[in-house]
């Protein structure tokens, strides 16, 4: 099933799973189910991340034209608030966020398009996330957003003395000095 989010562009999916004596199944990504809303995506990669620590804020990143990515995000075990911000300037949406909580055991995925900042944090220790992207990584087109921007000022339920980042995520610059990259 799909639900759009307040951004419409960005939505989440969750997949029939059955259940019987033995455990459970469920197709986690397939092309016809998700045709429609994927109209223009292909899928080229997969990135698996674990992360030892709650409360570690991965993000807010993008990859820049002409390397810009589709992401399509689920967690294999574990949970995090997953975060998508809108970076298109032209959009009646810029700027702004939406987040949703992912489980290793509710399933539900979320689609990220291009033009949008990505970011999650994690709620539980010894979390693993799965992510598809539509382009391979390119170091030279890796830019961020600052995780505290207060033009965007995304709630993470914790403070800045809580989280575990790295420097990197840690000093990105505000959304007001990036270029228009979309």
């Amino acid at each position: 099933m799909i639900e759009r989010l307040s951004i419409p562009d960005v939505w989440t999916f969750s997949p029939r799973r059955f259940e019987d004596e033995r455990g459970s199944f469920c197709e986690t990504f397939n092309a016809r189910v998700l045709q429609d809303a994927l109209v223009g995506v292909s899928f080229v990669q997969d990135n698996q991340v674990s992360t030892y620590r709650t409360k570690t804020l991965r993000g807010v990143h993008f990859q820049a034209p002409p390397r810009a990515q589709d992401k399509l995000v689920r967690v294999l075990k574990g949970a995090i608030l997953d975060v998508a911000v809108d970076l298109r300037r032209n959009s009646g949406t810029y700027a702004k966020w939406v987040s949703v909580r992912l489980t290793a055991e509710s399933g539900k995925q979320i689609f990220v398009p291009k033009g949008f900042g990505h970011a999650y944090l994690t709620l539980e220790p010894n979390t693993e996330v799965l992510y598809k992207v539509s382009d391979f990584y390119s170091k030279d087109h890796e830019r961020g957003v600052a995780w505290s921007d207060p033009d965007i000022n995304i709630d993470w339920g914790a403070g800045e003395s809580e989280l575990v980042m790295v420097d990197r995520d840690r000093f990105f610059p505000r959304l007001a000095d990036l270029p228009p990259y979309f």
